[in-house]
């Protein structure tokens, strides 16, 4: 397929190469060679972006994953986006696989929900339409005034499972967290699988993070108003760690959609190889892993972590051989072509619930 001649460009806004393979495997599947443009930094820090070819009239998609360095990334994708609208581009779709900022899609601490200021710079940007994958929260769809498709893992995450992993009929899905709980559970069910459920001191979850808005701060001989008796909330307090389910003599599949700071899911391993479990894996959409993940991952009781390419991890997978990868550029390359060719996206979504 041409793709200049059948009206539309693919570009990557990524300026290390480490962070091009997935666009090069997503155009590879078009049969679309990549866009012409070159994205650097300048020596004083800043960001330049130059397409090299005419895209006037044309359908744009910019594919953008996102490395370490979070916040070059995001400028690469708004400068790019504004480059081919100010270019003339007919609608400018981003195609971000893991979207950023997605765990600041709350209200703490008197800060700021990070994520919609970034949906309101894309749309500003020149963005008409977001192609992403497992949104962390999926009400973060509601932040922007275009169009947004989140795609799903989990077909290729199940069909790992199911290929990959012996004897997978002994394994039990486990929710490191009640939190998780939904997620595992449709695995769960996907697989006629058992279901287990890790409660307890050891987990700390997002919803319970005090958001410190307490204005003025509370005071110890604090008076009020007269006549007025607030009743008094009582405070929270985890109950000893739990395994809700048995997991004694069987494989143990933790499944999440992001894994970045791995504490929580080795102290998880940890505690199903005290409840008997022989072998434990960890999946996850966004392998994000941060810092010393790699080296903490090795040191652990898991035996494998697996997550999709929707971000770049080569360096740590040479640090920790327990990583494996999933391509997920087939549904993305499918989404591309679909809405270029104003074709139902259903396709894409069949057997997807709404807790998916």
């Amino acid at each position: 397929m041409n793709a200049a001649r059948s009206g539309y460009r693919v570009f990557s806004a990524n300026s290390t190469s480490a962070c091009t393979e997935l666009a090069k495997k997503i155009t590879e599947r078009l049969g679309a060679e990549l866009g012409k443009a070159v994205v650097y930094q300048e020596t004083n820090g800043e960001t330049r972006v130059e397409i090299k070819e005419s895209v006037r009239g044309q359908d744009v998609f910019i594919i953008q994953t996102i490395p370490r360095d979070v916040n070059t990334a995001v400028m690469e994708l708004l400068i790019m986006a504004y480059a081919l609208k100010t270019s003339c581009a007919k609608n400018i779709i981003g195609v971000i696989p893991y979207f950023p900022y997605s765990k600041q899609s709350k209200m703490r601490k008197r800060g700021s929900i990070v994520c919609k200021l970034l949906a309101s710079m894309l749309a500003k940007a020149g963005l008409t339409h977001i192609i992403t994958m497992d949104l962390h929260q999926k009400e973060i769809q509601g932040f922007f005034s275009f169009p947004v498709d989140n795609l799903r893992a989990s077909p290729f995450l199940l069909q790992y499972i199911q290929e990959e992993v012996p004897d997978y009929r002994n394994a039990i899905i486990v929710a490191k967290s009640p939190d998780a709980a939904k997620r595992a559970q449709s695995y769960a069910e996907r697989l006629r699988l058992g279901l287990a459920v890790i409660h307890g001191e050891a987990q700390c979850a997002e919803v319970d993070m005090a958001d410190g808005r307490q204005s003025p701060p509370t005071l110890k001989n604090a008076t009020l108003h007269p006549g007025l008796e607030l009743p008094l909330m009582i405070a929270k307090e985890k109950p000893p760690i739990s395994v809700v389910g048995d997991v004694g003599g069987r494989i143990a599949i933790i499944v999440d959609d992001i894994i970045d700071d791995v504490e929580s899911f080795v102290a998880a391993a940890d505690t199903l190889k005290e409840r008997g479990a022989y072998k434990i894996l960890v999946m996850a959409t966004h392998g994000i892993l941060s810092a010393e993940a790699p080296r903490l991952i090795e040191e652990s009781s898991i035996d494998e972590v697996v997550v999709t390419n929707t971000v770049p991890h080569e360096v740590q997978k040479l640090q920790c051989p327990k990583i494996k990868t999933v391509d997920v550029s087939l549904i993305l390359s499918e989404a591309i072509r679909r809405i270029h060719n104003g074709e139902s996206m259903a396709y894409l979504f069949r057997n997807i619930a709404v807790d998916d």
